[in-house]
Parts: C-alpha cells; sequence; structure tokens
C-alpha cells in the first residue's frame, strides 16, 4: 500500500503519505488563501522525501470538508486527477473526522472557521484509534450551539476566533493530513468503506451564488 492523504478544507494545505505501516512524510502550510498555488508543491515534496512517484500510489484520500468552496474543491479536484492519472482507488473522508481524533477520549466538539461569523461543528465519540460521528456536520452561528455542546473539549479555529463561546479549547487547529491518512488506513484494514464521494460545502460559495455544488469526485 502506498496511500496519498490531502486535505484543502481549513487554512492547512496538508499532504502526507503512508505505507499502510506507518507515516512516511508530510508536508503542510498554513494559507487560508493559496491552496491552488501550495497543494501540488506539498505532494511533490511527500514524494521526493519518501523517494516515490505517483505511478506507485495504490490509493489517494481526500478530505471532504465541510469547508469553504474554493479551498475544497482545490483539494478535491486535485484529487480526482490524480486517481485517474495513476489508477489508484480513489476515497473520501470528512475531514473533521481527522480533526476530532486529535481530541481527547471521550465526547468531543470539532468546530473550524466557516466565516461569516459561523462554524462548520459536529460531535463526536472519540477512542483510541477511532472516532464516530455522534451528529452529522452542521454550519451555525458559534451562540447558536446548545450549551452543553459549547462545554465540550473543542478542536479547530471555533475556540480561537469565538473563545468567550467555547469554554474548553484543545490545541488542534487546523487538519492534518498524516491523521487523516493514519484514520484511512486503519479503516481500510478493519473492511469499513470509504466510499462517500460527495464534498461537504454546506451551502453555496460567496463568489457565485447560482452555482449549486455538484460531487467533484464522482
Amino acid at each position: 500500500m502506498l496511500l496519498l492523504a490531502l486535505d484543502t478544507s481549513t487554512s492547512a494545505i496538508t499532504v502526507a503519505l503512508h505505507d499502510g505501516a506507518r507515516v512516511l512524510a508530510q508536508a503542510t502550510t498554513l494559507d487560508a488563501r493559496a491552496h491552488g498555488e501550495r497543494l501540488a508543491p506539498g505532494i511533490q515534496q511527500v514524494l521526493a522525501q519518501a523517494g516515490a512517484t505517483p505511478g506507485e500510489l495504490t490509493h489517494v484520500v481526500c478530505g471532504l470538508g465541510p469547508g469553504p468552496f474554493t479551498g475544497l474543491r482545490v483539494g478535491i479536484v486535485t484529487a480526482r486527477v490524480l486517481a485517474l492519472a495513476t489508477g489508484a482507488a480513489l476515497h473520501g473522508m470528512c475531514s473533521l473526522d481527522a480533526l476530532a481524533a486529535e481530541g481527547p477520549v471521550g465526547e468531543v466538539l470539532v468546530a473550524t472557521d466557516a466565516r461569516r461569523k459561523e462554524v462548520y461543528w459536529a460531535r463526536y465519540a472519540v477512542s483510541p484509534g477511532s472516532v464516530r460521528a455522534l451528529t452529522a456536520p452542521a454550519v451555525n452561528r458559534p451562540a447558536d450551539l446548545p450549551e452543553a455542546v459549547r462545554a465540550l473539549p473543542t478542536v479547530g479555529r471555533g475556540p480561537v476566533l469565538y473563545p468567550e463561546v467555547f469554554s474548553a479549547p484543545v490545541h488542534v487547529l487546523d487538519v492534518s493530513a498524516a491523521m487523516l491518512a493514519t484514520l484511512a488506513v486503519a479503516r481500510l484494514a478493519a473492511g469499513e468503506p470509504l466510499a462517500d464521494r460527495e464534498p461537504c460545502y454546506l451551502r453555496r460559495p460567496d463568489a457565485a451564488p447560482h452555482i449549486v455544488a455538484k460531487s467533484a469526485l464522482g
């Protein structure tokens, strides 16, 4: 197995390479507005670090969001093209899963920046080596979340942006492709399907409100 994972749903443009046993290489750049410029060099960097070529890839895993339309679409289209070009199996995964997996064991809230004074969020049950979503991803104003939910240990940039709302911040701010890859490998090994290919936009893009978001992985 040689699995490439990438995610562009948050401020991190993040890529990692996994051989089924460990993460071989990873590259992350923090820039909320440079996904298109930074993703391809990141892919080249991790392949070079591992001494691998695109033709050796067996799997490509892409974070499906939720996230801002433009950045998220860059990652999804890149993953689709890379899989088509190499013949690697293409998979998608909710980006919030990777954030939750870096939180403490127990019930965790993931809250990421959705702009417009809103957050993308979901509740998770975290156990060693696995995460289970308790709610579907949603987008809301932070103060509209139930008080008991806002009091949970919270990963993502939500607590940084709205410290008065989220009272139990966990210092995990952006998606890590290394964690995305690790989760994907574990789920594939357990026989769990990674067939979801629908981007999780949750709302229409700012720049072109007449465009309805369609699946870019289909």
